[in-house]
């Protein structure tokens, strides 16, 4: 069987050399891609309901051949539907006509308004095209036209194929298509023919009743009637007697104060030009018999008025120019900048004014001067005088790239706390009216931008105005330069930053939003450092730390709570905190005398009995049960520093720096040290609140998981409680027992600061000042995409387009995605910025179709309700049926606009049938 079973597959193996020529191979190939597509016989399905070209789905599928070394694409296109029984289908479908002769009698279907050209010219459900492949020339010679379609006819034949087939002849833009339809004893030839010009005579339907009836050369006398479907296409095209509403904003208006500066928080919305281009009126007379209308070139019956049906169609303006869309996409380019700020401004832009002309020797005196008494108004001209005079030391003076109107409007927008009135700093947030926890607000968190309501937003969209109204790069530098020269000035004055929710940075925005905020931190920690020195120097404890004033005892347990566990203690500490640098940083008047006063030298050791004999500070109030476990007396919880705000970069540089510490013991001690230092404060906090106390106390405070209480039975047998230290706090060398070892106490008044404001926020400061405008758009720009999202949602609430909601949801989802990347592609950037322009494109057109429909003019109810679903389905479905035809109210509208612009242009097309 083996060796019957070799000679066979060798058999297999042996090409055919019987098509020996290229056309016999194009053939051969033609046919083997109906076979593969499964074309070949009869294949007879429902017939078409009307309109099913335009709701159906059409699917195609495609291939390539070639023939000798020209390309062709082979595309089969066809309308999905549901398969049908095939055996009762085989026995009805023996010399049954072809399905596609069917479909060409079909009169469901004749003027689809979206689909192939094929489609519309011959009404076919089904049909394969073979065209010469992308980059290839067209089919120009009559010679290889005519070997194409031989190769057509002898492909259908022997293949049994009864699927139409065409080849795409000529220029690509012609659409010019011949092919063929074979059956069991007929054949249909598809032709055309192009003119450059009509002849009179088929300029009506006798006309081309006539050529109709001589080309069908039917035997049969009389002939048949013919039956026919009449199109006419009415093109509105002028739009003249309607002036399109959206004009840009006058940005002059806004900075002279007609509007105010409010304005500057709000993103201009529309098209600049009108995004409906046509309008196309169809008037159809879909079943007409020959003989029953009249249209010759004397005189015609059909008046489009008397219509039965009539269907209108709009085409839409090839990207209009859209003002949200630009203004979002002009910001983008500033991300590809590569020019610094000195480069635009002129160097040393940040210098201290006069610097170059300043004493020596003045540096002594202002040592010993005392701090500055903090200027209680501020005058916009005052902070912005400064930038202005260095940018002139560079430039002339008329080449500033903004006004002082609009730098003062702008200012005084992101700085309202700066209008002249006082600034005491009680009222520098703008918490006092916050927004509703909407989805809307709640969206930053998503975009990794930051609070709609926030500074970080405002002077995202104000830059953006300015890159597009007013002075381009060289604007956005200034205004930049402005705001770090007015961060600077509220550090040092103690004024705290307008527009940004207190507390420590907020991880979900965007970074510079968090270093606005780490500043903040900074100042409000200063200003209550300095607010405590002047008020009073007596031990009362609120004055003494005012970092916790204003807390109430319930606040501070909270506090606490947070960090009962050791872990949770030692998250978000800085790494600088048990560095060995001589800055000590106390805030009592004398250091010495007061550890003199509690029996203590520096440097001097004590065990529990010696500490008990200390004088008590630093308490905050007394804990409501615990005792210490020594001598029964009230545990006192103690003032305790709070831990160091932290943005997301420096969390990511401290991780970078324990993780290069490595696993060995000396590598895992040092970070040890470094991640606890909140801990290591704590305790000795503890300890001068509570002298004689023991590790025990602390834990039992800080941390009571760690202390683990049992009933027990004593000598007496009574039963009591005893307590001692969790396993894990009794490993030798813990980290915690060798921190309550080496912490004094000491309350948080004289510690070393856990978080040194002043160094924070200079370094805040210096980032600030050397970012590049491509940085700070960088940074900004999921505000302004945040922003653009936001105005594109209360667009849409205006004009409530189902559609368009959809589409802002995936906008949405696609943006969360893309921005929460440190570094998105600008590729994925600019879809974000297309799918947004389409969406403002799509309220534009509604808008245009509402003011040329007269939505808001109706007066009755009913027919208003009528014309806005008409509007929406105009922007949503290919074409539209106008309800009573030219009686109706939208046909009196339709017919009115083609009377007023006396204009109309009418193409003719005529389905006959026979």
């Amino acid at each position: 069987m083996a060796a019957d079973s070799e000679p066979e597959s060798e058999v297999f193996e042996i090409t055919d050399f019987t098509t020996a020529s290229e056309w016999e191979r194009f053939i051969s190939k033609v046919e083997e891609v109906l076979n593969d597509w499964k074309l070949i016989g009869n294949s007879v399905g429902r017939s078409l309901e009307k309109g099913i070209f335009t709701s159906g789905t059409w699917e195609e599928k495609s291939d390539e051949i070639s023939f000798a070394d020209f390309k062709f694409s082979v595309t089969h296109h066809y309308l999905v539907q549901e398969s049908t029984d095939k055996e009762g289908k085989d026995e009805v479908l023996e010399d049954a006509i072809p399905q596609s002769m069917q479909d060409l009698l079909c009169m469901n279907n004749d003027f689809p308004p979206r689909a192939h050209c094929l489609v519309r010219w011959y009404g076919l459900r089904e049909f394969v095209v073979i065209a010469p492949a992308a980059h290839c020339d067209a089919v120009l010679s009559e010679s290889k036209c005519n070997l194409l379609l031989s190769s057509v006819s002898i492909a259908l034949g022997n293949t049994g194929c009864q699927v139409p087939l065409f080849v795409q002849i000529h220029h690509k833009w012609r659409r010019m298509y011949v092919g063929e339809c074979q059956g069991p004893g007929v054949r249909t030839d598809f032709e055309m023919v192009h003119l450059r010009k009509v002849p009179n005579q088929y300029t009506h339907l006798s006309g081309l009743l006539d050529i109709f009836k001589s080309k069908i050369g039917c035997p049969l006398t009389p002939l048949p009637p013919v039956s026919i479907a009449i199109r006419f296409t009415y093109v509105l095209q002028d739009w003249q007697q309607y002036f399109w509403p959206q004009q840009p904003p006058d940005i002059d208006a806004l900075v002279g104060g007609e509007v105010g500066g409010l304005e500057f928080g709000k993103l201009p919305f529309g098209a600049c030009e009108d995004p409906i281009s046509e309008l196309h009126l169809a008037t159809t007379w879909p079943h007409l018999t020959e003989g029953i209308i009249v249209d010759n070139d004397v005189y015609s019956d059909l008046d489009p008025i008397q219509a039965p049906h009539w269907s209108v169609r709009v085409r839409k303006a090839d990207n209009p120019q859209c003002l949200l869309g630009d203004f979002v996409t002009e910001f983008l380019k500033i991300c590809r900048r590569k020019e610094s700020t000195d480069d635009i401004l002129g160097r040393s832009t940040f210098e201290e004014e006069g610097k170059e002309t300043a004493d020596i020797t003045q540096a002594l005196s202002k040592l010993t001067e005392p701090a500055p008494v903090p200027i209680h108004k501020l005058s916009v001209s005052n902070m912005v005088h400064t930038a202005k005079k260095k940018i002139r030391k560079h430039r002339g003076v008329d080449e500033s790239p903004m006004s002082n109107d609009v730098l003062n409007t702008i200012v005084l927008f992101l700085f309202p706390d700066a209008a002249e009135k006082p600034l005491d700093g009680t009222t520098s947030t703008d918490s006092s009216n916050p927004p509703s926890e909407t989805e809307d607000y709640n969206l930053y968190n998503q975009f990794k931008s930051a609070p709609s309501d926030s500074l970080t937003y405002k002077l995202a969209l104000c830059l953006c105005m300015i890159n597009f109204y007013h002075g381009g790069l060289k604007g956005v530098a200034h205004l930049w330069q402005e705001f770090v020269l007015e961060m600077r000035f509220r550090w040092e004055n103690n004024f705290l930053i307008p527009g940004l929710a207190s507390g420590p940075p907020d991880l979900r925005c965007c970074l510079l939003h968090q270093k606005l905020q780490m500043l903040n931190c900074c100042i409000e920690r200063k200003k209550a450092r300095d607010e405590g020195k002047k008020t009073s120097t007596s031990e009362n404890v609120t004055n003494i730390y005012p970092g916790d004033a204003g807390k109430t005892g319930d606040q501070l347990g909270s506090d606490h709570l947070k960090y009962t566990d050791k872990e949770k203690g030692e998250v978000g500490k800085s790494s600088d905190s048990w560095s060995d640098s001589e800055e000590e940083f106390f805030e009592c008047l004398s250091d010495t005398e007061e550890l003199k006063g509690n029996g203590q030298e520096s440097g001097k050791k004590g065990g529990p009995k010696e500490m008990a004999n200390l004088k008590p500070e630093g308490r905050l109030y007394q804990h409501g049960k615990l005792t210490l476990l020594h001598n029964g007396e009230p545990l006192y919880i103690p003032v305790t520093q709070e831990p160091a705000p932290m943005t997301e970069d420096l969390l990511e540089e401290q991780s970078e720096v324990l993780a290069k510490l490595g696993t060995s013991a000396e590598g895992a001690h040092l970070r040890a040290r470094m991640q606890s230092a909140c801990l290591l404060s704590d305790m000795e906090s503890f300890k001068a609140a509570n002298p004689g106390c023991f590790l025990e106390d602390f834990v039992r405070w800080y941390s009571p998981r760690d202390y683990i209480e049992e009933e027990v039975t004593d000598e007496k047998g009574s039963v009591v409680l005893k307590g001692e230290l969790s396993a894990r706090m009794k490993i030798p060398s813990n980290m915690w027992v060798e921190a309550w070892e080496t912490a004094k106490p000491i309350p948080a008044r004289r510690q070393r600061r856990l978080f040194d404001d002043t160094r924070e926020a200079e370094k805040v400061l210096h980032y600030l000042a050397f970012q590049k405008p491509a940085d700070l758009a960088r940074h900004l720009l999921p505000c302004v995409i945040h922003a653009a999202v936001l105005k594109v949602k209360e667009e849409e609430n205006l004009e409530n387009i189902s559609s368009i909601k959809k589409i802002i949801k995936q906008i949405i989802s696609h943006s969360s995605k893309v921005l929460h990347f440190p570094n998105p592609e600008d590729k994925k950037l600019e879809e974000i910025i297309h799918q947004i322009t389409n969406v403002e494109a799509i309220i534009a057109r509604a808008r245009s179709l509402k003011a040329k429909f007269g939505t808001e003019k109706c007066e009755q109810e009913e027919e208003k309700e009528d014309l806005e679903r008409f509007v929406s389905c105009l922007l949503e479905q290919p074409e539209v049926l106008v309800a009573g035809a030219g009686r109706g109210h939208a046909g009196r509208i339709i017919h009115k606009l083609f009377v007023n612009a006396q204009r109309m242009l009418r193409s003719l097309g005529i389905v006959f049938e026979h």
